[in-house]
Order: C-alpha cells, then structure tokens, then sequence
C-alpha cells in the first residue's frame, strides 16, 4: 500500500480550532484520549478568549502543536510534542475517522518524529497508549516504536533518536522514493546544516539523513546533484531551475536554495520521479522532467 502524503502546520485558525471541537465531540475520536476534556475545555476557552483569526500562539503553550493536513490539505487531524527534558512526547489523534484504516495515522507520526528529533533535538519520543487501542498501538510499532512499560491502563511506547536515525537510512521511514547524494554534496551539506540550524534546515536534514551516498564518479547523470540545472513541473507550470547553495542563489535567474521549500524536495531525486512536497502553504506536484546539466556526469568535481 502506498503511504499517504502528509504534512503537519503550525499555524492554527480559528476554522481549525471549531473543527478540533467537533472532533473531540465524537466518541469514537475521544475513547481513548485520556485528556479530552481538559483539551476541549481548553480549546471552547481559546476561541472565546480572543476574535484573532490565528490561535497558534495559544496552542502552543505547554507543547508544540500542528495540524495535520493530506494531499489534499484538508485538515484530518492534529499532532502535539511535548517536550520534557531531552524526552518529548507525542500526542496524535486523526479526528477524520472518515480515514481510519487507509494508514493516515502512520504517515503523521513520521512526520512528527521528523520535527521532534530533528527541530526539538529531543533523545527520546514517548507514546502512551491505552492497550485497547490496538489502531493506535499497530500506527506506532509499524513507525518502529518498542514498549517500554505496560498497566492495565497504559502501555509506554518509546522511540531513541538513534534508532530513528537508523530507520531513516534504511529507508523504513521514507514516505518517498529513494533519493542519492554524492560524499562531497553529503558532507558540505552536513556542516551547511550544522551553521543553519533553523526550520529551513529540518526538512533538508531529513533528506540527507536518508538519502543513498555515493561516489562522485558513480552517480548517474539523470540524479539531481548540487549545482544541477534541471526541468521541473511545478503541478501544471514548467520550470528551468539549478539547484545551488545559499549564497549563489538568485531566485529570479532560477538559482534556487537547497534550503529552499523546492530546492530541499528536489535534491537526490532522478528524472522522472514525483514528490509531493508543501511549497507556500500549500501541497504541490513535482515533477523531474530531465536533468540538462549535472557537474558529475561532465567532470566538473569541484563544483
């Protein structure tokens, strides 16, 4: 089964926040969410606090919170991290049941694993689950969880960071096709990432954490490297980009970022492939058309 494309937002609307209540107002969402009283309280008080039509600031207090959107970014639910020390845990409920079964559920704790090790630098993700929510438990321990402890009432699921890092080599937490990066993009990348350190980085991280490294003389030529010059669909508009680092980009003359929203979804990939990927708020369709210029193929190992 291919796993469905989701995206988690920070940003919480007021349409979001009537939503989360009708959600919590269904008891197949709240059976087994120990707090969703105090949650729905919270929630009724937030939207009568304030006529702002962002209430992000308000989720946020105690916790990261995020709404969970598809490929069609309609909202089906919502993630909140909690961090505590080097430990964070991570609350996940997907209010839609109109998509329980289709696995929307496991695709979004990838997604929240993606900001808790890699934007909260947390050790460890805690799940606790009550056993007879066998959906949730089967969501988690398909993500790679193991239990930690058990009651009658709670199971403690636990992920470290570095089994996670582990997974997302071996490709077990891709939601992609598999992508390649040379040893010299790697490590430039790596202390690109090292210096950046903010959100734009998260999604970069994640890429070359996961990604297939090789050689430079062994990449293929259709691979989008650094400092390739492509064609791209963006859904139904045709694009002539290069792909560069940050002080070479010029988005006017196509020179786009690797730590832009295009230029991370673009690295590794090979002519043909496809990735849905959230490009100013919204989920777009990339297409590699072809690949018309990569440094590799032509011998130019010191770009």
């Amino acid at each position: 089964m291919q796993r469905p494309f989701v995206s988690l937002r920070p940003e919480i609307t007021r349409t979001h926040a009537l939503m989360l209540m009708d959600w919590l107002e269904d008891e197949r969402v709240t059976r087994y969410l120990s707090d969703s009283r105090s949650v729905s309280r919270f929630i009724a008080q937030a939207v009568d606090r304030t006529q702002l039509p962002i209430l992000t600031h308000l989720f946020n207090q105690g916790g990261r919170f995020f709404m969970a959107h598809d490929r069609d970014d309609v909202p089906v639910g919502f993630v909140r991290l909690v961090k505590a020390g080097r430990d964070c845990e991570i609350v996940l409920v997907i209010g839609d049941h109109d998509n329980w079964g289709r696995r929307i559920g496991s695709s979004t704790i990838r997604e929240g694993l993606k900001l808790a090790f890699l934007d909260l630098r947390a050790d460890t993700v805690i799940a606790k689950i009550h056993p007879d929510n066998t959906r949730s438990l089967r969501a988690f321990e398909r993500c790679g969880f193991i239990a930690r402890s058990e009651t009658p009432t709670l199971m403690t699921l636990a992920m470290s960071a570095g089994r996670y890092r582990r997974l997302l080599r071996e490709g077990a937490m891709a939601e992609a096709a598999d992508i390649y990066i040379t040893e010299m993009d790697q490590a430039r990348l790596q202390e690109l990432i090292e210096l950046d350190q903010g959100p734009a980085s998260v999604a970069l991280e994640h890429e070359v954490e996961r990604a297939i490294v090789v050689a430079p003389q062994r990449v293929t030529e259709d691979v989008v490297t650094m400092n390739s010059r492509l064609v791209l669909h963006l859904d139904d508009e045709e694009r002539e980009v290069s792909l560069v680092y940050p002080p070479d980009a010029d988005e006017r003359s196509g020179k786009l970022s690797v730590l832009s929203e295009i230029g991370a979804a673009i690295l590794g990939y090979r002519k043909g492939d496809v990735i849905d990927w959230v490009v100013a708020e919204r989920t777009r369709r990339i297409l590699i058309d072809r690949v018309i210029y990569q440094p590799e193929s032509a011998g130019d190992f010191h770009l």
